[in-house]
C-alpha cells in the first residue's frame, strides 16, 4: 500500500472516530436555583439542550454565573447516557441578596458622618439591582438606583440613577482653603451592552445641577461665593473583565475605562473632559492568600479652577490620608495589598491584609512635572481586617489603618463595606 493511501485511511479513520465521539446534551438542569429564575439562567448560558457537549463552553458559563450578584458559587455535573448522549446539571449556590449597608467616616471638617442604605441585587429573580441610600455628611443626601443589565436580552440592559447629594466640600486656591456647601442634584440614564463574555460597555448621559454656597474660610476675588450651574454629562465606560472567582478569592486581570464630557452653562465651572482607567490584577497565593493590585491613571482638562475633578481622599484612593484633602487635574495612584485568610468557616471568613497606597497629582493648570514633585506625592502603608459572610453578596466589612510616610503625612482609620478595590 502506498504511503499516501495509508495516510488517507488514517486521516479518514481519525475523522470518523472524532465524529463518533460527539456527545449530545439531551437534558439541561439547574439545581439550587431558588430565588433566581431558571428561565433567566437558561437564557444567559451558552450551553443548550441539543448541542454537542463542550467543556470550554460550560467552563465559561460557570464563570459567568459566578459573576452574578445572586450566585456565590457554581459548578456543573455531566451524566453519560446511552447512544452518545448525556445530561448536564448546573449546580448553583445562591447568595442572600437583600443587603443593608452602613459606612461610618469623618467629614472634611472632622465631624461624624455616615451613609446607610438598602440594596436588592436579585429583584424579580433576574439579577436586577434596586437600591436606595441616605447620607448625613454635615447635610442630608439621598439617592435611588435601578440597574438591569439583562433587561432586554442576555446582552442588553439599562441603568437609571437619581441623586440629591449635599455635603461640605473644601476648595483649595492660592495656598488657602475655604469650605463650601456643595449640592449635586441630577438624573442619569445608561444603556448597558455586553459584547461577549469578557467585554462590555455603558453609554449614557445625565442632567444635573451643581450648587456651591460659601460657608467659611479664605476668599478670593476670582472665586465666587455662590454658584448655581446647570450641567449635562455624556459618559462612556468600557470594561474588560478577565477575572476568575472562587468565593472571595480573585485571580486575573481587569481594565475599566471611564470617559466623560461635562458641559456647563457657567464659565466659573467650565466644560471639561475627564478620563480615567483602573487596571486591576489579582493573584492567588497558596490556598488562603490573595495579592491584589490597582493602578488608576486619570487626566482631565487642565483648567485653573479650585473645583478640580480629581481628589485625594480616604474613601477613594489613599487610606489614612483624610477626606478630600486636595484636588488636581491629573493623577497616578497605585494600591497594592496582600490579603490572607485567617479563619474560613462554612459561612464566615476573617481576612487580614497589609497594604501600600501611593499616588501623585497634577495641580490645576499645572504641568506634568507636578506628578514628580515631592509635595504632591503621598505614600501610605497600613494594615486592615475583613469580616465576610460567604452567602451574602458583598457582605464584607473592612477596617483599614493607613500611616503616611511622605511629607506632611497623616494617619487614620477607614471603615467601609466591600473590598477597597
Amino acid at each position: 500500500m502506498k504511503i499516501k493511501t495509508l495516510l488517507f485511511y488514517i486521516l479518514l479513520f481519525a475523522f470518523y472516530f472524532m465524529i463518533g465521539q460527539d456527545v449530545k446534551v439531551v437534558e439541561l438542569k439547574f439545581e439550587g436555583a431558588k430565588r433566581t429564575k431558571v428561565s433567566f439562567i437558561k437564557n444567559l448560558v451558552d450551553i443548550k439542550k441539543g448541542l454537542v457537549l463542550d467543556s470550554v463552553l460550560m467552563d465559561r458559563d460557570i464563570l459567568r454565573l459566578k459573576r452574578l450578584p445572586s450566585i456565590s458559587h457554581a459548578y456543573y455535573k455531566v451524566e453519560n447516557l446511552a447512544n452518545q448522549t448525556c445530561e448536564v446539571a448546573y449546580v448553583i449556590e445562591e447568595n442572600f441578596t437583600l443587603i443593608p449597608f452602613a459606612n461610618l467616616f469623618s467629614s472634611s471638617n472632622d465631624d461624624f458622618a455616615f451613609r446607610i442604605g438598602l440594596q436588592e441585587f436579585n429583584s424579580f429573580g433576574r439579577n436586577i439591582t434596586l437600591g436606595a441610600f441616605y447620607q448625613y455628611d454635615n447635610y442630608s443626601s439621598f439617592g435611588l438606583s435601578v440597574r438591569a443589565p439583562y433587561l432586554f436580552s442576555n446582552k442588553l440592559g439599562l441603568a437609571v440613577n437619581y441623586n440629591d447629594f449635599t455635603t461640605l466640600e473644601p476648595v483649595f486656591f492660592q495656598d488657602d482653603t475655604a469650605d463650601y456647601k456643595y449640592s449635586n442634584t441630577g438624573f442619569e440614564l445608561l444603556g448597558l451592552y455586553e459584547f461577549n463574555f469578557k467585554n462590555r460597555m455603558e453609554l449614557g448621559f445625565s442632567f444635573f445641577t451643581e450648587d456651591y454656597e460659601y460657608v467659611e474660610g479664605a476668599t478670593s476675588a476670582g472665586v465666587p461665593l455662590n454658584l448655581n450651574v446647570d450641567k449635562y454629562l455624556f459618559k462612556f465606560i468600557y470594561d474588560y473583565n478577565g477575572l476568575d472567582y472562587f468565593y472571595h478569592y480573585l485571580e486575573g486581570f481587569r481594565s475599566q475605562l471611564n470617559l466623560q464630557y461635562v458641559g456647563s452653562t457657567n464659565t466659573n465651572l467650565p466644560e471639561f473632559l475627564i478620563g480615567f482607567n483602573d487596571f486591576t490584577y489579582f493573584k492567588r497565593i497558596g490556598d488562603r492568600g490573595n495579592w491584589a493590585n490597582r493602578l488608576r491613571l486619570g487626566l482631565a482638562s487642565n483648567v485653573d479652577s479650585p473645583f478640580a475633578p480629581f481628589t485625594v481622599d480616604n474613601n477613594l484612593n489613599i487610606r489614612g490620608v483624610g477626606n478630600t484633602i486636595d484636588r488636581g487635574t491629573g493623577m497616578v495612584v497605585l494600591n497594592t495589598e496582600y490579603r490572607q485568610t485567617l479563619i474560613d468557616k462554612n459561612k464566615f471568613v476573617l481576612q487580614g491584609n497589609v497594604f501600600i497606597d501611593g499616588g501623585t497629582w497634577r495641580n490645576p493648570a499645572g504641568g506634568f512635572d507636578d506628578l514628580l514633585k515631592n509635595e504632591n506625592l503621598r505614600i501610605y502603608p497600613g494594615v486592615g481586617l475583613r469580616f465576610m459572610h460567604k452567602r451574602i453578596f458583598n457582605a464584607i466589612f473592612r477596617i483599614d489603618y493607613g500611616y503616611g510616610i511622605t511629607k506632611n503625612g497623616d494617619n487614620g482609620i477607614v471603615f467601609g463595606i466591600g473590598q477597597y478595590f
